[in-house]
């Protein structure tokens, strides 16, 4: 399944035109791991233009790793669709095929849930910058904002008809747990940052009257 990576390294045309192709890798997860890249993205660069503030300095020193982050687990999610669309593939009179669907979405919902988490792992930095992130970017950090809430929101989606799965195919409890939980913080975070993403877009309506 490694050979189905897809590297977000590779050029973006040829990486969407992937993403449009009927293989899973990249597919949906993947998509919103890319979200949460664009996301920590414009905010390093919110920071980079809040020169004489060490904490904005500090901000986009850290931003960097988050952007790899993100980066990594959406390849690394590509390779979990791969799997779970693999075990769905199997014929239905296959004795194994019950086992290895529930099991491929068991791991799905977890790699779901660590894409949610790089964009949860944003929340503060996006917090950070609304208060001291140069005002003349304040569309740019919208856009942030925006791109942020959409990564987690579909990342909680995934979570769910994950979940869904694994619960059908006879998952037990502790095994989902985990991801359960994730999907919880995940939806508080998603409500954070649109909550925030409205603030921010709230000063340009002010700002026209």
């Amino acid at each position: 399944m490694e050979d189905s990576r897809v590297p977000t390294s590779a050029p973006l045309s040829t990486w969407l035109a992937e993403l449009a192709q009927p293989s899973g890798a990249p597919g949906g997860g993947a998509a919103c791991g890319v979200m949460v890249g664009l996301a920590a993205a414009l905010l390093g660069m919110v920071a980079e233009y809040t020169p004489g503030d060490v904490r904005a300095a500090e901000c986009a020193a850290r931003l960097v790793d988050h952007r790899a982050a993100a980066l990594k687990a959406a390849e690394e999610d590509g390779i979990r669709s791969v799997e779970f669309g693999a075990a769905l593939a199997m014929p239905a009179d296959d004795p194994e095929r019950d086992r290895r669907v529930r099991d491929a979405a068991v791991v799905a919902a977890r790699s779901s849930a660590a894409l949610g988490d790089a964009g949860r792992s944003l929340l503060p930095e996006l917090v950070l910058l609304a208060e001291i992130g140069n005002p003349s970017l304040k569309a740019d950090l919208a856009v942030a904002a925006e791109a942020l809430t959409a990564g987690i929101a579909g990342a909680c989606v995934n979570i769910s008809a994950n979940l869904q799965t694994a619960r059908k195919y006879g998952a037990s409890a502790s095994a989902l747990s985990g991801s359960e939980a994730a999907h919880a913080l995940l939806n508080d975070a998603k409500k954070e940052t649109a909550a925030i993403a409205d603030q921010i877009s709230a000063r340009f309506t002010a700002d026209a009257q």
